[in-house]
């Protein structure tokens, strides 16, 4: 039987430290919710917004594989592997920390916000040799279609990562359909609507809700309006 669970996006937690905004889905930092800890493998989901020239110094992870999404400007990252590199919106990056990895992060642009999703996913193995990607996503024929952006497969479209975890991108016009069929049986999907009105089977989702459902082998996707959204695939049992 089919499971879910809502998060409306005003029900999010929040942190404003002046030269960063974030709202966050499950607990994170000075958020703390028991019924929000993690879907699954998918432990956060972030909603940052950095101010011009700021960021994020120096800072440790290890064991978590590390997904940065930026939707507006660009994001200057830096790390312990040597590499430094700029991400913007229509790339995505991936970091898997394993036995330990430094880095740091800042918004390039000294005037203008950065935009972008911060997502950790619990690693189906531990201690692994830190690695870092990240690639330019194809945006030209994403329209009406669910775009693969992350497997666990090396040689799958999009980044890949140490999880038996898919993740799509829709872009729809209002009244397009899909149907998503889930990769792996155990596993359940999270939506993240970035805008618009998406209506999955019969929940309807707006603006930066999020919504999770297990329990099921696919789930009908329609545009209530033009939309833009994410869907994360998970396994729900994990070792933590």
């Amino acid at each position: 039987m089919e499971k879910s669970v809502l998060h409306k996006a005003d029900t999010r937690g929040s942190a404003d430290h002046g030269w960063l905004k974030s709202l966050q889905t499950f607990s994170f930092g000075g958020y703390y919710n028991e019924k929000r800890i993690h879907f699954g493998a998918l432990r956060v989901l972030n909603d940052d917004t950095v101010d011009g020239g700021k960021g994020f110094g120096d800072h440790p992870h290890d064991n978590m594989e590390i997904i940065s999404i930026p939707l507006e400007g660009e994001l200057l990252h830096e790390d312990s592997m040597g590499n430094k590199a700029v991400i913007q919106a229509g790339e995505i990056q991936v970091m898997s920390a394993g036995t330990g990895i430094y880095h740091a992060e800042y918004n390039k642009n000294p005037y203008l916000p950065v935009k972008f999703l911060q997502i950790w996913v619990f690693p189906n193995q531990r201690d692994v040799s830190p690695r870092y990607d990240q690639i330019k996503l194809n945006t030209l024929s994403d329209q009406n279609s669910l775009q693969q952006i992350l497997s666990p497969n090396k040689d799958d479209d999009g980044v890949w990562i140490y999880q038996d975890a898919w993740f799509h991108m829709g872009k729809f016009d209002q009244d397009n359909k899909a149907l998503y069929k889930l990769k792996k049986e155990g596993n359940g999907i999270y939506f993240f609507v970035l805008k618009g009105d998406l209506k999955v089977n019969d929940q309807v989702l707006n603006t930066r809700d999020g919504y999770g459902i297990w329990d099921v082998e696919d789930a009908l996707l329609e545009a209530e309006s033009a939309t833009e959204f994410l869907i994360m695939e998970v396994p729900m049992e994990v070792k933590l």
